[in-house]
């Protein structure tokens, strides 16, 4: 069956637009709608009939908070639940801020109170005091991307993940290793880009390989930004001979940029990403495999046990991730 995704993409919108239409939200411009309810069709997406509250003060609805909802980590954690829902007789709300005032609007209530029966954050560290406000609603929560005690929780081990990247490289015979990382001005202060190089940083360490800062470059998870830090990292002197990437769509936009340099990957410099996004299968890239849907689909399915049964364990899940070698790394002479 189809999902908000493939509905989003059929219309051309944000999965956010698609799940403000579909609940007859006003604030969307009416030949959106019937665009998007049109696209629904077509697909045989399950269209909502007009909400109500039911005789046990349910309303049937999840929501979803998420700080970037058209990355693809996001859209596929969000696929992975919307599809457990779906199957369930759950709608969606999806919560979606690119700015810090919506985000205190959510964890004020406002935004949240009476309005769903459960709530997924996914990679979006709440303060205590946030923490303390989501679940004074009353609800069961889960969580993906982070752990805490008074919730349900569904991650991998970030550090991990890249310690393996990055031994990889060492094992390869590469010494001098570059870190493409993640925004150091997150204003959500996601952990993954932290987790990342902390993992990068000690294979480095421990191997005891020499480290410049200029070895490092930012992008934004995005390929485009990828390629941009790649452009300038090739302008630096004192090319490394490998690199890693916090994301695969970075490793994507790098892999684009050495391409336009007139070098070769993996001849010149090998590449390792992480995410196990589709395009790394297409693009050959090395990277670590995360199971992205899954997080999401284990996330509904702990919230809908909860309440089934709100006496039920808290699952607290860490979730395996797996090195997937392609061509964009090769072993060199030491």
């Amino acid at each position: 069956m189809a999902g908000i995704k493939e509905v989003a993409a059929q219309a051309g919108v944000s999965t956010a637009t698609v799940s403000r239409a579909l609940r007859g939200m006003h604030h969307v411009n009416p030949a959106t709608r019937e665009k998007i309810i049109a696209a629904a069709q077509k697909l045989n997406y399950p269209l909502m009939k007009e909400k109500a509250v039911t005789s046990n003060g349910r309303t049937k609805s999840v929501g979803i908070v998420a700080p970037y909802i058209a990355s693809w980590y996001f859209g596929q954690v969000i696929n992975g639940a919307e599809q457990a829902l779906r199957e369930a007789g759950f709608d969606l709300l999806v919560y979606n801020f690119g700015q810090m005032k919506g985000r205190e609007r959510l964890f004020q209530h406002q935004l949240l109170k009476g309005r769903v029966d459960a709530l997924i954050v996914i990679s979006l560290p709440p303060t205590e005091e946030e923490f303390e406000s989501m679940l004074s609603l009353g609800i069961p929560i889960a969580l993906v991307g982070m752990h805490h005690k008074d919730c349900a929780s569904i991650a991998i081990d970030d550090v991990a993940g890249a310690r393996t990247a990055t031994q990889h490289l060492v094992n390869q015979g590469h010494k001098d290793i570059a870190l493409m990382s993640g925004r150091p001005d997150d204003p959500f202060n996601i952990s993954v880009p932290q987790d990342r190089r902390l993992g990068f940083m000690q294979v480095i360490a421990e191997n005891r390989l020499d480290w410049l800062p200029s070895r490092e470059v930012h992008g934004d998870f995005t390929m485009h930004g990828g390629s941009r830090a790649m452009d300038d990292l090739l302008a630096r002197p004192n090319r490394p001979t490998a690199i890693f990437c916090e994301s695969d769509e970075m490793a994507i936009g790098a892999m684009q940029a050495v391409r336009r340099h007139g070098l070769k990957v993996p001849d010149d410099i090998s590449i390792v990403g992480f995410d196990g996004h589709e395009m790394a299968e297409f693009s050959d890239l090395t990277t670590i495999e995360q199971p992205v849907q899954l997080m999401g689909e284990m996330a509904a399915r702990s919230i809908m046990e909860r309440l089934k049964r709100p006496d039920a364990v808290l699952p607290s899940l860490t979730l395996p991730t797996i090195l997937i070698v392609r061509n964009s790394t090769r072993r060199i002479s030491t």
